[in-house]
């Protein structure tokens, strides 16, 4: 599975941002994560591909919403109300295992990577 990410791009804190990223083949769920300079990798977002069932962060919960278009095979994450520490380097990650139960929320439930895209809020 390849996956190919875009949308990052600087905006001003309060701003919104879309982020996409398109899968090339099926996978179970797909998620967002983020990296900021000298920190782990955190997860933001995932999306389980059959039902649509949902998972965020604390620190973004009713501010992004995850979705996803199963013709397009390619999810999306909607940012509102940017904030300078949302600022990042964004991943979209897929996790091709069928399983049962939610999605996971750490990196290694996740077996593909795609790229990632630079999200820069400023203040």
């Amino acid at each position: 599975v390849q996956l190919q990410a875009s949308g990052g791009g600087l905006v001003q804190a309060g701003g919104s941002l879309r982020l996409s990223c398109a899968a090339s083949g099926h996978t179970f769920a797909m998620g967002w994560f983020r990296q900021a300079p000298g920190k782990e990798r955190e997860f933001v977002a995932a999306v389980r591909w059959s039902g649509g069932s949902t998972r965020y962060s604390d620190s973004v919960k009713g501010r992004f919403t995850i979705s996803r278009d199963n013709a397009e095979n390619t999810v999306y994450l909607q940012m509102n109300s940017l904030k300078s520490e949302d600022t990042a380097v964004y991943y979209c990650a897929a996790d091709s295992r069928p399983r049962l139960g939610t999605v996971r929320t750490a990196t290694d439930g996740y077996d593909y990577w795609g790229q990632g895209t630079q999200v820069t809020v400023s203040s």
